[in-house]
């Protein structure tokens, strides 16, 4: 009688771990593409450009692979001291990881903000790897010279075509991802899913929810921070935070007639704040002005951003 042959259990295998960034120009579906992966919210997504600010990052665990995604602010031509910010966090959250993803919008095509991107890129040592992000909403012929364009002009390792929004693709660049990765322990518990404070994070989730109620009226120079967290002896948690504006037409947008916008964005925060705590959540919006808040070093140390001088 033969000894059946050794089979390898995921736990015998050896772990591997590594940081991975994701860099595209704004609105190319960085953070969807983030949230997909890790499969929960730590990105907040919007319509709006330039939503995400400092570098906000997704832990997945995929076979025997920790993969920690650098979700980068989109890369444009800066015309403010907070955009030169964030660019500048972009650029060297890239420089600062074991793999760069580069996101290009397949709809909107290799130019502007995404052509300068690739002509960057050609100076940055880092692995490179091409992803193709919408591309249910383009033929394929054009994926095809999109793919060739691209990687005319930057030597990428693979090119992935995925649609972030629906999550097709996403599994075999996870499979990619979790072999590429070098061996090595994990940074993480198994179960962590962001390495954002949960009171950073909330703030995050109320300024999504600011965005997307006003996006067409607010400029994006608002400033939500979390003041006071309290776990109460029901078990529900009390959370106070403050909207920063420049101005006191500003003030007004985010009340709205007789307080029903901040009470609407309260209400869709709190909700979801409550969702990922599993908790019952008592949330507290107040709005203050701030002006010139964008010129404070304060604001952008809270950020995680370096303060352009």
């Amino acid at each position: 009688m033969t000894d059946a042959p050794e089979t390898t259990t995921p736990a015998m295998r050896a772990t591997r771990s590594g940081f991975v960034a994701l860099i595209g120009a704004p609105n190319a579906g960085k953070s969807t593409l983030v949230n997909q992966l890790v499969g929960a919210k730590v990105s907040i997504v919007t319509h709006k450009v330039q939503t995400t600010r400092a570098i906000v990052r997704g832990i997945a665990t995929h076979d025997n692979a920790q993969i920690v995604f650098i979700d980068t602010p989109g890369i444009f031509k800066p015309k403010r001291r907070l955009d030169t910010a964030m660019v500048t966090t972009a650029w060297g959250g890239a420089k600062d990881a074991d793999l760069i993803l580069v996101l290009i919008d397949a709809e909107r095509g290799i130019k502007g903000d995404a052509a300068a991107i690739l002509e960057r890129l050609k100076d940055v040592r880092q692995p490179k790897v091409l992803i193709l992000n919408k591309v249910d909403r383009v033929d394929p012929e054009k994926l095809l010279k999109l793919t060739a364009t691209a990687n005319e002009s930057v030597n990428f390792e693979r090119t992935f075509m995925v649609s972030a929004l629906t999550g097709s693709g996403c599994k075999d660049l996870l499979d990619f991802l979790a072999k590429r990765l070098p061996e090595g322990p994990w940074y993480y518990p198994e179960d962590q899913i962001s390495d954002l404070p949960m009171r950073q994070l909330a703030a995050e989730i109320t300024r999504e929810k600011l965005y997307l109620r006003l996006h067409q009226e607010l400029p994006y120079s608002s400033h939500i921070e979390t003041e006071k967290w309290e776990e109460l002896p029901d078990g529900s948690v009390r959370i106070q935070q403050v909207i920063f504006v420049e101005r006191d037409s500003q003030k007004k947008i985010v009340l709205g007639h007789k307080g029903e916008t901040i009470r609407a964005i309260g209400q869709a925060s709190r909700m979801e704040i409550g969702g990922i705590l599993e908790q019952k959540v008592h949330l507290f919006l107040f709005v203050k002005v701030r002006e010139n808040w964008g010129d404070d070093p304060e604001r952008y140390r809270e950020m995680g951003l370096d303060f352009p001088h």
